[in-house]
């Protein structure tokens, strides 16, 4: 038609519906944050849910309200009980950190025979330290006094924060709805593809988040524990950040022993070898006992694709983008492995073919 090849036209216009659709999810990428945010949560709540609604028949919307309630509850009483201890260990660990870092243990500390190479560097990072210490020392407490005046004047950015619960409510009261129209778009073979993929995908995302709170919590338990057993001054703060670091792959339980190393060397009681030994044991005993018990098949990644994803996620989105990055590739691993099964029809059938070819005349 008018000399332009129609294979030609179709591909064009397949590159351009895809590079359409890049466009749209580039430009609503805050918005499907929440939704993804809100489903997640809707996983973590939907065992409570079902728990509830055995006692509940036909009563779903009851027993989402009931979990409700009983969470905003328990944010209620655990605020009351730990924002401020909380709050007055943050508080008293930034306005002291300056002195510390200045004038605390990191720069005469003795290192082991193997790193005595890193005394030269160590001077250089400690003289870095210094001079970030000093504008620190003269923004610390005026940021800590200014906190309540910025969070007030930036209520719109919890607005994000406030839909996730919303959204999650609507996705727990109409997930078998949900499920149906998504079948309906499908008939035949595809419609069987899809429902396992949905399947699928359903089963590694509820094993996955809660997996996660559990480890999340245990971990928090564990150095809790641990810290007060060291007797170190920010126990509660420091186990907190560790707990929800847990939801960052790989990198964050790293990071969280870099920052306990840190304080507890400069403003706390010391025993650095002592919260490495225990670090190593807590990550033998979740990576390899809890995280294997709780998680399904459906989840195994191989640990340097996680890494991979992780680093990824973070140059495409930062913070978010680590911690989406397993359960999407868990997500494209579900779906791939959909697409690729055969249908026991087919596999029949080609079973029979390879046994006419290798029969022979």
């Amino acid at each position: 038609m008018f000399g332009i090849d129609e294979k030609a036209l179709r591909v064009t216009w397949t590159v351009f519906l895809f590079g359409f659709l890049l466009f749209v999810v580039y430009s609503i990428r805050e918005t499907l944050l929440v939704f993804a945010a809100a489903v997640l949560f809707a996983y973590v709540l939907s065992p409570i849910v079902s728990l509830i609604e055995r006692f509940l028949p036909k009563r779903r919307v009851m027993a989402l309200s009931i979990v409700y309630v009983v969470l905003l509850g328990a944010l209620v009483g655990l605020g009351f009980a730990l924002i401020p201890r909380l709050a007055a260990e943050a508080t008293s660990l930034l306005t002291r950190l300056p002195a510390l870092v200045t004038g605390g243990t990191w720069a005469t500390l003795p290192l082991p025979k193997f790193l005595s190479w890193a005394n030269p560097v160590r001077g250089q990072i400690m003289a870095a330290l210094n001079r970030q210490a000093a504008g620190l020392e003269q923004h610390v407490v005026p940021f800590i006094q200014e906190a309540s005046s910025r969070i007030l004047s930036e209520v719109s950015s919890l607005v994000p924060m406030i839909l996730v619960p919303i959204v999650a409510f609507f996705f727990l009261k109409d997930a078998r709805t949900i499920k149906l129209g998504l079948l309906s778009l499908a008939r035949g073979s595809a419609r069987v593809k899809l429902a396992g993929i949905i399947n699928g995908v359903h089963a590694m995302l509820q094993s996955y988040m809660k997996a996660l709170v559990i480890l999340a919590a245990a971990s928090f338990l564990a150095w809790v524990i641990f810290l007060n057993i060291m007797g170190e001054p920010y126990a509660l703060l420091l186990s907190g950040l560790a707990g929800v670091l847990e939801f960052v792959p790989v990198i964050g339980p790293a990071a969280a022993l870099v920052i306990i190393l840190v304080v507890s060397s400069t403003a706390g009681v010391g025993g650095v070898v002592w919260i490495i030994v225990f670090w190593v044991l807590n990550r033998v005993f979740q990576d390899y006992v809890l995280n294997p018990f709780l998680m399904s098949s459906g989840v195994e990644i191989h640990p340097i694709l996680v890494l991979f994803g992780v680093l990824a996620g973070e140059q495409l989105g930062g913070i978010p983008g680590m911690f989406y990055s397993v359960p999407v590739l868990a997500i494209l691993k579900v779906v791939l492995n959909n697409l690729s099964r055969v249908s026991p029809e087919r596999e029949v059938a080609r079973e029979a073919t390879m046994a006419n070819l290798t029969q022979g005349p």
